[in-house]
């Protein structure tokens, strides 16, 4: 059951994101609560990635700002304390994993825990050992990335954002790169996450996940947000035609 908290944990304000002179985030205003899981859908170029990749800084913004458990970085101020503190209470799950290919499972969880929360390197790895089993691959711990399914990557990958205790976990198209057999496990675990409250923006494709887990799923088109409501609202209601549009190709009706 997720925490009755209606605390607004995120809070971006007229954030405008330019490519050289193409503008690929137009004015973007959201809130989300902690304990909120928000699934972020559109068509592929309609900004979806670009906007987490603003909220942790992996991308700049030319105007606005945003908020995360306090902290407010503003266009202006992308390598300030606020950025470094957002960092710090954020997790990100990449699309490709990124994980070390030269460390072992255990390395890629325990290091950023050592170097950034100053870790003994014993505790890192008595916690790393506890996240990978939640995550269910407690037996892989001693492996390279390499010899891991593209699943297992996934799964350590989430594992290691969870490593940094965040409060908030960004998701950028977390099971594109998989194959069809892998996705479950990955979204398993992403459901385990939601209905123990953590808060999470996921950029997704799974339709399917979205109406399971999602508390609201927001519709992104041409790097606006068109509409955004309850999973029911938007996948059986929608009113935008361009949702219309964009739900009657990926349903498949």
């Amino acid at each position: 059951m997720k925490p009755d908290n209606s605390k607004t944990l995120v809070e971006i304000v007229n954030l405008r994101k330019f490519f050289d002179r193409h503008e690929v985030l137009k004015s973007i205003n959201l809130s989300i609560d902690s304990g909120e899981v928000v699934v972020i859908i559109g068509a592929s170029g309609s900004g979806k990635s670009t906007l987490i990749r603003c909220l942790n800084g992996l991308e700049s913004f030319e105007e606005g700002e945003a908020t995360i458990a306090g902290n407010t970085l503003r266009a202006s101020e992308q390598n300030s304390q606020a950025l470094k503190s957002i960092r710090n209470t954020t997790g990100m799950v990449f699309q490709h994993f990124n994980l070390f290919g030269h460390l072992t499972v255990l390395d890629n969880m325990s290091l950023a825990p050592m170097r950034v929360q100053n870790l003994d390197p014993k505790i890192a790895h008595q916690k790393s050992r506890q996240l990978l089993a939640k995550v269910r691959i407690e037996d892989q711990a001693n492996k390279y990335p390499a010899k891991l399914s593209g699943g297992q990557k996934q799964r350590v990958a989430i594992a290691r954002a969870l490593a940094m205790e965040p409060k908030l976990l960004l998701f950028d198209e977390p099971t594109s790169a998989l194959d069809p057999e892998m996705v479950g496990e990955v979204l398993d675990v992403m459901r385990e996450l939601a209905k123990e409250g953590m808060t999470m923006i996921v950029v997704t494709h799974e339709i399917g996940f979205a109406r399971e887990v999602a508390d609201r799923i927001v519709y992104l088109d041409d790097g606006e947000i068109l509409e955004q409501g309850s999973p029911k609202e938007i996948l059986e209601n929608p009113t935008h035609p361009r949702t219309q549009a964009f739900l009657s190709r990926v349903l498949g009706h």
